[in-house]
């Protein structure tokens, strides 16, 4: 796949550890914030305004907290027309009886809500279903054993994406299109938990656990 030029608007619990794989596979990597003057220890990685860092990239990952994303989107549209726009934000809400719910409507998944309101660039979904404090440990010490679901509806996309959680020490295991993305999101069968690529499978109901 070679060296690509990537995006992370968020350097937080989810933006820190994947940059951290994606520095080690030798990918060049800016983080975008708010105030980037304060974002220190990124390991090599640069720092930049959202838009700033969006403007550069080839690829960008949204990372930020999901209360905040809709305010990031509309300074940021513009930047990220053309781009691979890779969304590990998740909707995440409770029930009344105290289940992982999604907050968008039924039927609606944040890959195709996202699509939806960036009509110009690429999207896909990937990094949404790991712990984020598994992110770094098991793509490291457990490189390639666990698998990491994703979806776009641009095959081109989705390969770009899948090199990117190979880069980042996990199995890429491709759902389908955004709008078959929901068991990624919150309330669904493989949120949040980590299985192996077979497992995943299973989970997501790619295969049945009879053809395992």
């Amino acid at each position: 796949m070679g060296s690509k030029k990537i995006a992370i608007l968020g350097a937080g619990k989810i933006g820190r550890p994947i940059g951290r794989h994606w520095l080690a596979a030798g990918h060049d990597v800016v983080f975008g914030s708010r105030r980037p003057e304060r974002l220190t220890d990124l390991g090599g990685a640069k720092a930049a305004g959202f838009t700033e860092a969006a403007a550069s990239a080839e690829v960008v990952l949204l990372s930020v907290p999901y209360p905040a994303l809709a305010e990031l989107l509309d300074t940021t549209d513009a930047a990220l027309e053309g781009k691979i726009v890779v969304d590990a934000t998740n909707p995440m809400g409770l029930s009344a009886e105290g289940h992982i719910i999604s907050l968008l409507d039924p039927g609606v998944t944040q890959g195709s809500a996202t699509a939806e309101r960036l009509p110009g660039s690429r999207v896909a979904r990937a990094f949404t279903h790991v712990m984020d404090e598994l992110l770094w440990s098991r793509g490291t010490q457990q490189r390639d054993f666990w698998g990491m679901a994703y979806a776009a509806d641009d095959p081109a996309t989705g390969e770009v994406v899948a090199g990117l959680i190979s880069d980042a020490g996990f199995t890429p295991v491709g759902l389908g299109g955004l709008d078959d993305s929901a068991a990624l999101d919150p309330g669904g069968p493989v949120f949040p938990h980590l299985f192996t690529p077979a497992d995943l499978r299973v989970a997501a109901g790619l295969v049945t656990a009879a053809s395992r």
